[in-house]
């Protein structure tokens, strides 16, 4: 099986888990992780039918996920994040994804992002495109001053606060709104369809982004650190966007934060 394949599926059989929990978790069933940080016994078992599809295909290959850590030390990494949206599926707000994606020698080769609420699954292999449940996407045309930008609150960066909120009001004055899923990978995959015309965020962990960053590489869109670089996945500090719009964000971005 392909490795495209392989991601598709361990996203739709984690998508079946999350939602025979949604809406019926246990406090119980609730763990605490750090401050603000919490993990469900959804998350858990998520992760655990992502490895098994994984290992059951690709045994050698090395993966990084949230909940379990870092095993093998192959070429191909798989990067899983299992529920990516956790405080939301908490409260019952149903914006929460799966996302896997799949690097081979540092390069990311294909990223799957499920919305099991909405019943969308973003996908993308390197050089053949970003696709929405099968169907072709692209990146926004729209120019910057009439975009929607995304982004997320540094709960894990909180000491970057008062310069975040400074870059926040310069973008939120520039373009005609933004938003805030609670979810990085909706936000990425959310870029790549067009809905949203930019992403940005710092303090990021790798499985939130890995996947992401093809779709929108994918759908025609740039991504990158808040240097210009592409150590995004190291710092957790990224920003993807459409042509029209990443010069602009990026500007903001890094007159701010490009320091981090």
């Amino acid at each position: 099986m392909e490795i495209i394949e392989t991601a598709l599926k361990a996203a739709k059989e984690a998508s079946q888990i999350l939602l025979h929990y949604q809406g019926h978790l246990k406090k119980s069933e609730i763990a605490f992780k750090s401050k603000n940080d919490y993990v469900t016994k959804a998350d858990k078992e998520a992760e655990e039918k992502i490895i098994e599809v994984i290992k059951a295909h690709f045994p050698d290959h090395s993966i990084v996920a949230e909940e379990s850590g870092t095993s093998g030390s192959s070429d191909y990494v798989w990067f899983i994040d299992p529920l990516d949206g956790t405080k939301n599926f908490i409260h019952g707000l149903p914006m929460f994804s799966v996302s896997i994606g799949v690097s081979f020698k540092g390069e990311m080769i294909a990223g799957v992002v499920a919305v099991p609420t909405l019943n969308e699954v973003f996908s993308a292999e390197k050089g053949s495109g970003a696709f929405c449940n099968g169907e072709k996407i692209k990146v926004s045309e729209r120019p910057f001053n009439e975009g929607l930008i995304a982004t997320g609150f540094p709960f894990r960066g909180k000491e970057m606060l008062d310069e975040y909120l400074v870059c926040f009001k310069e973008v939120f004055f520039s373009v005609s709104g933004v938003r805030r899923c609670g979810s990085a990978a909706i936000d990425l995959a959310y870029t790549a369809k067009g809905i949203f015309d930019g992403f940005w965020e710092l303090s990021l962990k790798p499985w939130d982004i890995a996947a992401g960053v093809l779709l929108i590489e994918e759908a025609g869109g740039f991504v990158s650190d808040f240097k210009g670089g592409r150590e995004f996945l190291k710092t957790g500090n990224i920003i993807g966007a459409s042509q029209n719009t990443y010069k602009h964000l990026f500007s903001i971005v890094n007159k701010y934060l490009g320091n981090r």
